[in-house]
C-alpha cells in the first residue's frame, strides 16, 4: 500500500516542484499552492463518477466522443472552473507566471489522485509508464491552461475573455487528442511519442513566454511607481 501511494504521488509532486521553482519572482505561498492541488484531488471523484455512469449507461457510443467529450472536455472544464472561480481573483495570483503554477497544481492534484486509484486497481508495475504519460500530460495541459489565465489577467489589450476561452479550448483539444491516440490499439505508441514531445515543447515555450510577461508586468509596476 505504501509503495503504491509513494509511486502514485511522486511524479505529480516532482513535476509540481519543477514548475513551482521556475517562478523567477516571488514564489507562491505553499499553502495556496497546496489548496489548489487539493482542489484537483477532490475533483477526481465526481468526474470519475460521471464517467462511470456515462459508460455504464452506454451514453458514449464512439471513441471520438469518449476521448474528446467524456475525457477531454469534462476533465479540463472542471479544472478550468476551479481555476476561474477559486484561483483567478486570489490575491496571491499577482503575476502572469503564477497562472502556470496554479494551473499545474490543480491538474497535478487531479492526476495524482487518478494515478493512485489506477495503481491500486492494476498494480505498481504500471507506475513508470503512468508517470511518463497521464501524469505528465495533465501537468502540461495545466501549463497551457495556466499560461492563458495569466495572460488574460494581466494583459491590457482588452482580450481577457478571449484568452479565458482559449485557456479551456487548447487543453480540451489536446487532451481529447491524447485520449484518442490511446484508442489506436497496436499503433498508439507511434503517435504518442511525437505527440508528447510536441506537448513538452509547447509547454516549455509557454513557460518562457510567461517569464517574459512577468518581466514586463514588474517593469510596468516600477514605471508606474516612478511616474
Amino acid at each position: 500500500m505504501l509503495a503504491v501511494f509513494s509511486a502514485g504521488v511522486a511524479p505529480g509532486l516532482a513535476l509540481l516542484c519543477y514548475f513551482y521553482l521556475r517562478d523567477q519572482y516571488e514564489t507562491e505561498p505553499v499553502t495556496t499552492v497546496a489548496k489548489a492541488f487539493i482542489y484537483g484531488v477532490l475533483l477526481t471523484f465526481p468526474v470519475m463518477f460521471i464517467q462511470y455512469v456515462l459508460t455504464e449507461e452506454k451514453i458514449v457510443l464512439s471513441n471520438v466522443v469518449s476521448a474528446f467529450l467524456m475525457s477531454g472536455l469534462l476533465e479540463e472544464f472542471v479544472k478550468w472552473f476551479i481555476l476561474f472561480y477559486l484561483i483567478y481573483q486570489h490575491m496571491d495570483f499577482d503575476e502572469p507566471y503564477d497562472g502556470i503554477v496554479y494551473g499545474t497544481s490543480v491538474s497535478l492534484g487531479f492526476a495524482t489522485a487518478e494515478n493512485i486509484l489506477y495503481l491500486l486497481a492494476y498494480g505498481v508495475e504500471h507506475a513508470f509508464l503512468r508517470a511518463l504519460l497521464p501524469v505528465s500530460s495533465h501537468a502540461l495541459f495545466g501549463v497551457l491552461m495556466g499560461f492563458y489565465f495569466g495572460k488574460a489577467k494581466f494583459s491590457r489589450d482588452g482580450k481577457k475573455n478571449r484568452r479565458l476561452w482559449i485557456s479551456l479550448a487548447i487543453p480540451f483539444f489536446l487532451h481529447g487528442l491524447y485520449d484518442y491516440i490511446l484508442f489506436i490499439e497496436s499503433a498508439w505508441l507511434y503517435y504518442m511519442v511525437p505527440f508528447m514531445l510536441f506537448l513538452w515543447w509547447l509547454a516549455l515555450k509557454k513557460v518562457k513566454q510567461a517569464h517574459k510577461l512577468s518581466d514586463q508586468h514588474y517593469l510596468r509596476i516600477v514605471q508606474d511607481k516612478s511616474s
